[in-house]
């Protein structure tokens, strides 16, 4: 996991070729003009899902993880905290759905603030739960999927 500011993440583009273009869309493209939904940047090796949603309290939140793809969760607009965990030993709470590549878990988590202009790089082995905070908080985050 990774979690930084995008005016540093040039630091990142070393890691893969992949997160290099992940990165160089997020700093290039004006999402204030962008309607919900998916947009193709190489194929479906990356891809980003723009969404406007309302946070949710802690106690709504759920652990998941990803086998396929890499989550570089960008906050466009707003905060919101983010559970995070190292996958280890925790227990599925929702078997592995390959086809929508997510699984859910149970397990305790550290929480992080991310906030209007950060990331946070998700890998595999990586779970987090996003989207916790106050209800009547709505946001615009970007995830760009890469594939791992």
């Amino acid at each position: 996991m990774i979690v930084d500011r995008l005016v540093n993440a040039k630091s990142y583009t070393c890691l893969d070729s992949r997160i290099a273009t992940a990165i160089e869309y997020l700093e290039t493209t004006d999402f204030s003009v962008l309607a919900p939904g998916e947009y193709p940047i190489d194929g479906r090796d990356i891809f980003a899902i723009v969404n406007d949603y309302n946070l949710k309290p802690l106690a709504e939140g759920r652990l998941e993880a990803h086998r396929e793809y890499i989550d570089i969760q960008y906050l466009a607009r707003g905060a919101e905290l983010i559970g995070y965990a190292p996958l280890k030993r925790q227990e599925e709470s929702t078997p592995f759905d390959s086809e929508a590549d997510a699984g859910f878990y149970q397990g305790d988590s550290s929480l992080i603030l991310v906030e209007e202009g950060m990331f946070a790089l998700f890998y595999p082995d990586d779970l987090h739960m996003p989207g916790i905070g106050d209800p009547q908080t709505r946001i615009r985050k970007v995830v760009v999927k890469v594939r791992a």
